[in-house]
């Protein structure tokens, strides 16, 4: 019994050597390979529909189920979205696009914010209704008026529970 721990130690730990030396004779291939794919740009809209439209759906689910916690981590990773987004594409259409953001999401953030911090139902419904309106009013001046922005009336989430965790 020893002598196979033994031999399965000595394998194992000769092992990262055999997958370093393979590595190291694969790697110039392996980025030539990569570096003639073409880099992936994602669009503003893509960016919107990945990280931020999931983030405003599931922000006002917790407000609408007064789940406060989640609230709060979700206002958070939607401001986190606006950032990266400006990162990514700092010039839209000669808009700079972080001034853009933070031009239309400041004051309902902090809204928002205040209105977790509070509890307070209503003073979240409208501060959401305002980021929402934020929301459409950036679309409509960058020629996107199609897209509409609203409060989610059912969970798109079918795999999460946004009602408050007993505790």
């Amino acid at each position: 019994m020893i002598k196979i721990l033994i031999l399965t130690a000595m394998a194992v730990a000769g092992a990262p050597m055999a997958v370093g030396q393979t590595a190291a004779t694969t790697t110039p291939a392996a980025t030539t390979a990569a570096s003639a794919q073409p880099d992936y740009h994602p669009s503003l809209g893509d960016l919107m529909t990945m990280a931020v439209q999931p983030r405003h759906i599931k922000l006002g689910l917790a407000g609408k189920y007064k789940n406060w916690p989640y609230a709060s981590y979700e206002l958070s990773e939607l401001r986190n979205a606006f950032a990266r987004i400006a990162r990514t594409i700092p010039t839209y259409q000669t808009v700079d696009t972080a001034e853009m953001m933070i031009a239309l999401t400041k004051v309902p953030l902090v809204a928002l914010e205040d209105a977790i911090t509070n509890q307070n139902t209503a003073q979240f419904a409208a501060a959401y209704a305002r980021l929402t309106q934020a929301c459409n009013a950036c679309h409509q001046s960058l020629k996107h008026a199609a897209v509409v922005i609203k409060a989610p009336d059912a969970a798109m989430f079918p795999d999460q529970d946004f009602r408050p965790s007993p505790q």
